[in-house]
């Protein structure tokens, strides 16, 4: 009888191979099958030992090829196999990487799990920009959001809370929302002038971002044209990138040019 594999729910970081753990390479290189997502970098992937087999499973906003569900199948499946998988998210597998899911669908299943934090996108972000997400005086706490519900659910958050000027928001996924939820923010009492960074890649070669307001971030992503999954950051704390050296580019630097 073929004894059960296990499963490794494992963060590959914000995209840059250098800011994997320790621990998420060793479980790369010694895997058998690698199941992951479209977040997850080239540069990555490219650390999966040849003989491993690869699935891809990876989803799209408004389009999902591969169900949830069939997902956790899969990893039950091969972990009945005997085989050793990594199911490899971008970021972190419990920031909005439906980790919670997969570990519960195994655990369900008997099958033997672990699972390996990654240094958030967000993390990762604030980093590459030189935005801290918090600072004294100017934010003294931090939300993440996502930019879209379940099935393209409405959108149905605690706009009064988050639109508190003493805290920074990080929207995950919300290129396609990000109109509405500019709209809702200010409609909530956030200033319209409130500083806003777009950052498409972020850590990779091809990072590319703009600076915006809460008022314009809509056109100007329109504009922009940003490639790649784009993560923003809300709040006073933008402001500090100019000091700390960020590079700010946007299709009209006069007008959205963050005053430091």
């Amino acid at each position: 009888m073929t004894a059960v594999g296990r499963v490794s729910l494992v963060g590959a970081g914000p995209g840059d191979p250098d800011l994997m753990t320790v621990k998420a390479l060793r479980l790369i290189e010694a895997a058998s099958v690698v199941v992951y997502d479209r977040l997850v970098s080239q540069a990555i992937l490219d650390l999966v030992p040849a003989g491993a087999a690869r699935i891809n499973v990876g989803k799209q906003p408004r389009h999902h090829p591969v169900p949830q569900e069939e997902i956790n199948q899969t990893l039950i499946r091969l972990a009945r196999a005997g085989r050793s998988v990594v199911r490899l998210k971008g970021g972190d597998p419990l920031m909005f990487g439906r980790g919670g899911e997969e570990a519960l669908a195994l655990a369900a299943a008997g099958i033997p799990f672990e699972i390996v934090p990654g240094i958030t996108s967000a993390q990762g972000t604030a980093a590459a920009l030189n935005v801290p997400l918090t600072h004294r005086g100017i934010s003294s706490s931090v939300r993440y959001l996502t930019g879209h519900c379940r099935a393209d659910a409405p959108l149905d958050f605690d706009w009064q809370g988050l639109a508190d000027a003493d805290t920074t928001l990080v929207v995950y996924m919300g290129r396609a929302n990000i109109a509405e939820i500019a709209t809702e923010l200010t409609a909530h009492g956030r200033a319209p002038e409130t500083p806003v960074i777009a950052v498409a890649n972020a850590t990779r070669d091809d990072q590319s971002h703009l600076i915006s307001t809460l008022d314009r971030i809509a056109a100007d992503m329109d504009a922009a044209a940003l490639p790649g999954p784009v993560i923003f950051v809300i709040g006073e704390v933008v402001r500090l990138a100019a000091s700390l050296g960020t590079l700010c580019h946007a299709p009209q630097p006069d007008r959205l040019a963050v005053a430091e």
